[in-house]
């Protein structure tokens, strides 16, 4: 019995040995296929990076500044110049024109010159005296979210200034004190504290999801190019000939190079908006490493699922680019998945991205244990072994279909 039992842990040890070298040896022959193919040195490493830094340098600054707004002053008194020139010295806003009429100041909106209008009545000045409550209108496009959002927030801003400033003044004269007329002016006053990101930085908010979106994106279409381009050059029985027949040693060793170069790039990227731009990551580096881990190995295995689902190269490819390109708006990011239709949030389920964005969110971003994430965790893990459920199939694709353009 302990003869037997010595005997098959030898042969185990033995099988292990065999499928590590058919491993080393399967990879090896990727490794080639890589360096000879541009399009997986431009796809895994070239536009990556460019990517990475396009999204980083395009929102450097934060917030943007001096947007230009523009003035329809019809009063013209020293009480309104002063208020342009309030609107004026604000960071995110710069008056660049003054027009004659709300007609110019709107052709001047649809034509992109200005992003917003202030609109000063006649006789404001008198009427704000009088308490007569004179109608202050501002005018700004929606067409640009970010920008007409910020125009608005200024124009808003120096209008209810203004108002203060008049009623300030007015009370002076009545002889009240400072502390009475702020009182009066300004009942509650706000105490905002930002949590996570003080500096209300937009290159926090959004490369932090962009850039690993697209990174995704190149997975997804990358592993199945790589197992596709088998079948379609025919080199798909030479490549299941060297796992022995062993699609998982076969699978293994092709993604394998892959993997590692993936998990460089997207490790470089974090330390890049974590270590060199210090992007807040209160969950520390071990919760920064799992989630690349996750993030690679779970984009690598849906995208050989799809393939061993559908083994045709466009489609498979057209149904990956589709499940990254949905990530983007179904993440819940930039408008909250709660407030989506059910359908929509039934499919985020299902989309990689949107458990990178919860795992991120609660544990590196908001830095709460992992515990609190498990769930997309354990969904991340189950997309990377999705590809055994179409072991069988994709084997059977390699060996016996014809590729069909």
């Amino acid at each position: 019995m302990g003869k037997r039992r010595a005997f098959s842990l030898k042969s185990a040890f033995t099988s292990f040995g065999e499928s590590l070298k058919r491993i080393v040896s399967i990879a090896s022959r990727e490794v080639g296929l890589i360096v000879h193919n541009p399009i997986y040195i431009c796809c895994m490493v070239v536009f990556p990076i460019i990517t990475i830094f396009f999204f980083t340098s395009l929102m450097s600054e934060g917030q943007p500044e001096k947007l230009p707004c523009g003035v329809v002053d019809n009063d013209n008194t020293s009480t309104t110049r002063a208020l342009i020139q309030r609107l004026d010295a604000f960071q995110s806003t710069r008056v660049v024109a003054h027009y004659n009429n709300v007609s110019e100041a709107r052709q001047a909106i649809q034509r992109g010159e200005i992003y917003g209008f202030l609109y000063i009545p006649d006789h404001m000045t008198a009427d704000l005296i009088a308490q007569r409550q004179p109608k202050v209108s501002f005018y700004y496009s929606n067409v640009t979210l970010v920008a007409g959002g910020m125009v608005f927030k200024d124009l808003k801003t120096i209008t209810t200034l203004v108002s203060a400033s008049v009623g300030s003044a007015k009370l002076q004269m009545l002889g009240k004190t400072n502390r009475e007329i702020r009182n009066f002016i300004q009942p509650i006053a706000i105490d905002l504290h930002m949590i996570g990101n003080p500096w209300m930085s937009y290159n926090v908010y959004l490369s932090s999801i962009m850039i690993p979106g697209v990174l995704v994106l190149f997975m997804l279409l990358i592993t199945v190019y790589s197992i596709g381009t088998e079948l379609k050059f025919g080199r798909a029985r030479e490549w299941i000939q060297m796992a022995d027949y062993n699609i998982f040693v076969a699978l293994t060793g092709k993604l394998l190079p892959q993997t590692l170069i993936f998990l460089s790039i997207f490790l470089g990227f974090e330390w890049y908006i974590y270590g060199y731009l210090n992007f807040p990551h209160p969950g520390g580096l071990p919760m920064i490493l799992l989630i690349a881990v996750l993030t690679v190995l779970s984009s690598q295995g849906f995208g050989a699922f799809a393939f061993g689902l559908m083994p045709s190269l466009r489609m498979s490819m057209s149904v990956c680019s589709l499940w990254a390109v949905v990530g983007f708006s179904a993440c819940g990011a930039t408008f909250p998945l709660f407030a989506m239709d059910g359908m929509i949030q039934a499919l985020a389920e299902i989309i990689p991205l949107r458990h990178y964005y919860m795992i991120y969110q609660i544990c590196v971003f908001n830095g709460y244990p992992l515990i609190d994430a498990w769930q997309n965790v354990i969904i991340l893990v189950g997309f990377a072994c999705l590809p055994i459920l179409t072991m069988r199939n994709l084997k059977r694709a390699m060996l016996e279909y014809v590729y069909i353009p």
